[in-house]
């Protein structure tokens, strides 16, 4: 009997492989059931260059709910925003084993709306 976590380490682990084989810097999201996290890192240099979650103080203060698709949206965009000052354009997007849908996708479409490229 497989558990829902192992399954899903065992996916990022795939993609992540596949990640590093191209050497690109990842925009990897964490998802729990209050709040969300994105970072990007890169894997080179074994550094995270940049992050935003539901926890940083420039949400926590708007965001009524940090486990929902409008809080997912909020964290895209801040993403994105902190990564262009960072001088960064393009990004291979490690979603860490969870399924593309609901608050993964919200936050990448907005990262994408913002001029992140993956």
């Amino acid at each position: 009997m497989k558990h829902k976590k192992t399954a899903r380490l065992r996916r990022a682990r795939k993609a992540r492989t596949k990640i590093k084989e191209l050497r690109a810097q990842r925009l990897c999201i964490f998802r729990s059931p209050r709040h969300i996290y994105a970072q990007i890192i890169d894997d080179v240099n074994g550094q995270v260059v940049t992050s935003a979650s539901t926890v940083d103080p420039k949400l926590r203060t708007t965001l009524k709910n940090g486990g929902n698709i409008a809080a997912a949206t909020e964290v895209g965009k801040l993403i994105a925003e902190n990564a262009k000052a960072a001088g960064i354009n393009k990004v291979a997007f490690d979603r860490s084993g969870f399924k593309f849908h609901g608050r993964v996708r919200a936050l990448a479409d907005a990262a994408r709306e913002q001029g992140l490229e993956f």
